[in-house]
């Protein structure tokens, strides 16, 4: 291992990150993320839980219009933007995910990423290097950790994803590695998410939880860039990122194998399902189940979800999983998601209004469903389970997944993520016009042939304004 510091050798490597150095896999995966969490953004300015909030906040107080606030129809400061955008990147629990580890990679990233490209008028290649860089750091901090912060009060997605987000704004600034490494301090000095909104029935925190992480990574590169210097060790210190989070138990060698030559992005997973990934095992069991076996809800006695730890927090408490008062909470729920599964054949963005969430037929499954601990279970399993269907029949009727749908072991295709980008789309408060929508689709999945996509992303806004689909490499 090299004698060069952990911090020092990640601060080089955002620092001198090239497109050149980007497999094809990963291009194709980032382009695919990129769409799939613009979608979701679009359809959250409607229907994400306190994601106006952040969209009237940034209104309110963000400066020269310099970057979209996507599906509102407006454009602000970059930083107000990125607040706004990052509250809708996650309420709708819809973007991708990374199986192995409890994170969501590119959620706070993407903000930044579409925020800084209009701002700087960046190419193509250049949002998606940034964003692979990004991507690959979160990945790589999640897959180090040797014990969950979750266990300690501590909820890992929105403290990782600060950091992606600083990487990504410090890539897209040019920063070299000294300011790459001040960005990264300073923002472990205001990367944190407690726990605590787990236990709250009536909390959207959940929801809009990476609006913080976001602005952060972008405050934080923005104010390196300037001349703020941080502090060393920012990963490895005796009160570092994994000293403070993950009582200093982390995979040094594992975080930083082929750095520069793999990014994790390759192995993303894209959501079929608007809910936690770690439902996702159980709501495809439930639907195998259900069409195999011709089963109505009046048919089941009772159901067992057995899972591991992280998913555990998905169950408890049972008295809230059972009857979940917010989308995002269902959306944090096995029994609700699986029970969903098994009424309506099918999870979809309209399972989780206000109505669906009293649905009599669904919460009385609900209440029929428990969970069992899989003691053997890791952080690595946290996308796997099994569902146990006890029949009024007496018959009982098991179905384990190990890969989830949407998972680079059981992918989804490009046509089911576009079609999805679309529909999400029309889903937004200002949605782009038709033709604008398809655009859209166009450029980001030929990001890598436009020398100068702002224009085109500023569309996302929901006001139609730039060149015309001529521009797009042919």
């Amino acid at each position: 291992m090299s004698d060069e510091g952990l911090t020092d050798r990640l601060a080089r490597h955002i620092s001198s990150a090239r497109f050149e150095r980007l497999s094809p896999l990963a291009v194709r995966m980032t382009r695919l993320s990129l769409l799939d969490a613009l979608g979701v953004t679009l359809a959250a300015s409607r229907l994400g839980e306190g994601v106006a909030a952040f969209a009237d906040v940034a209104r309110d107080t963000g400066g020269r219009p310099e970057a979209s606030v996507i599906g509102f129809g407006f454009r602000t400061s970059s930083l107000a933007a990125v607040l706004a955008n990052g509250a809708g990147a996650h309420a709708l629990d819809f973007e991708d995910a990374y199986d192995g580890a409890p994170i969501h990679p590119n959620a706070a990233s993407v903000p930044v990423a579409m925020a800084l490209a209009e701002r700087l008028n960046a190419s193509g290649q250049d949002i998606l290097t940034a964003l692979a860089v990004g991507c690959d750091l979160v990945c790589r901090l999640g897959l180090a950790l040797k014990v969950n912060p979750d266990e300690a009060g501590w909820y890992p997605p929105p403290i990782l994803g600060a950091f992606g987000a600083a990487a990504t704004a410090a890539r897209l600034l040019r920063l070299d590695e000294r300011q790459t490494a001040a960005a990264l301090a300073l923002t472990l000095n205001q990367a944190t998410a407690t726990a605590q909104f787990k236990t709250d029935p009536n909390s959207t925190l959940r929801a809009v939880r990476d609006a913080f992480p976001a602005h952060a990574g972008l405050l934080s590169a923005l104010l390196a860039q300037r001349g703020v210097t941080g502090f060393e060790e920012v990963f490895e210190g005796k009160a570092g990122l994994f000293a403070l989070f993950a009582k200093g138990l982390y995979d040094e060698a594992g975080l930083t194998a082929d750095l520069g030559d793999h990014f994790h992005g390759e192995r993303l997973s894209f959501k079929p399902w608007p809910s936690c990934r770690g439902t996702h095992a159980f709501i495809e069991a439930a639907l195998a189940l259900r069409e195999a076996h011709d089963l109505a809800p009046e048919m089941i006695s009772a159901f067992v979800m057995t899972g591991g730890g992280v998913q555990r927090m998905l169950a408890e408490p049972a008295a809230q999983k059972q009857a979940p008062r917010t989308a995002i909470d269902a959306k944090f729920s096995l029994p609700f998601t699986t029970a969903l599964a098994l009424v309506d054949g099918a999870v979809t963005l309209d399972g989780f209004t206000p109505e669906r969430l009293a649905d009599p037929r669904v919460l009385a499954l609900t209440a029929r469903g428990g969970f069992v601990l899989d003691a053997e279970a890791t952080l690595r399993d946290a996308a796997s389970g099994a569902l146990t269907l006890v029949l009024r029949s007496g018959r009982t009727l098991t179905h384990r997944v190990t890969h989830p749908l949407g998972a680079p072991e059981n992918p989804i295709d490009e046509a089911s993520i576009t079609a999805k980008f679309t529909d999400c789309a029309a889903k937004a408060l200002c949605p782009p016009p038709g033709s604008d929508t398809a655009l859209l689709m166009d450029t980001v999945l030929n990001l890598d042939r436009v020398a100068n996509p702002a224009p085109l992303l500023a569309r996302l806004a929901g006001v139609s304004r730039g060149p015309r689909s001529a521009d797009l490499p042919g």
